[in-house]
């Protein structure tokens, strides 16, 4: 599982870590904290200390009922992020967290080295045919309506199945404009019930009839802290606990907050596959 990221061949075969870095103020657990440039390098540089193989930039909080922000206002939050970045960190690979075929336009122009798209180019009909265009890797997940809607469209027969087709149709989609390097995301939280979230990790060898490398997200969602009855500040060890299962299950890359946690994951299930 091979994925070209500015001229280089990075393996999916071995999972990756993505560290997540929010430039909103309303994200559901680190919103407004990396809100000056010190915080955001110091942040960016402990990531990949830590060992993330990509960081996943946000301008668009995507949680339940988020505020819509418009695409002028995400990109004067996104551009001059990754100017700075990129500057301190030329060779990094960026991940662009938007569903605006524009923003990933612009963000790829500017140095991104991937699109990571909550709505698999639903929300946007020129985003596929773009991405595609900038021969980028193109995340797509699994999600009904936007983050103003989905949790209200949380309704299926047999979910699993439901998001097998989804995808089917999606790839397709890709593969017509020529897009090579697919990943899907089950988009835990996303128009899915808690048990709906616990049904697609616990069927997530389902994804493997797909054949792409899959990126799982659950970190410190509330699948963890509301079954837990914590907050997010708390659900790093549950966080773990659903990382360390993804892996075993098939999961590629690691979206989180927490770098050095999601990494001795890798590591201990790289050892566990050893005796394979």
């Amino acid at each position: 599982m091979l994925i070209n990221c500015k001229g280089n061949l990075i393996d999916l075969k071995n999972p990756k870590v993505m560290g997540i870095l929010n430039t909103t103020p309303d994200s559901f657990f680190d919103g407004g904290k990396f809100n000056d440039e010190k915080k955001i390098l110091n942040q960016v540089e402990k990531m990949l200390q830590d060992g993330a193989t990509f960081i996943d930039v946000g301008a668009y909080s995507s949680k339940p009922g988020a505020e819509f922000v418009t695409e002028e206002q995400e990109l004067s939050r996104l551009l001059p992020v990754l100017e700075l970045i990129l500057k301190h960190f030329p060779n990094i690979y960026l991940s662009i967290d938007t569903f605006r075929s524009n923003v990933a336009k612009r963000a790829v122009e500017n140095g991104a080295a991937m699109i990571n798209d909550i709505s698999a180019g639903l929300l946007d009909d020129k985003m596929i045919e773009t991405v595609a265009q900038l021969q980028v890797p193109y995340v797509m997940m699994h999600m009904k309506g936007n983050p103003q809607n989905m949790q209200s469209l949380a309704n299926y027969d047999d979910i699993v199945k439901e998001m097998v087709f989804y995808f089917s149709e999606r790839i397709n989609t890709a593969r017509r404009f020529g897009l090579n390097d697919i990943i899907i995301d089950p988009g835990f939280g996303f128009a899915k019930t808690l048990e709906h979230n616990y049904e697609v990790m616990r069927k997530m060898d389902y994804f493997s009839i797909l054949e792409l490398p899959l990126l799982i997200g659950v970190s410190r969602k509330s699948m963890i802290y509301k079954l837990l009855e914590s907050t997010p500040q708390e659900s790093l060890n549950g966080t773990t606990v659903l990382n360390t299962i993804a892996l075993q299950r098939g999961a590629s890359i690691l979206r989180v907050h927490d770098v050095k946690e999601a990494m001795e994951c890798v590591k201990i299930n790289d050892q566990l596959n050893t005796f394979n």
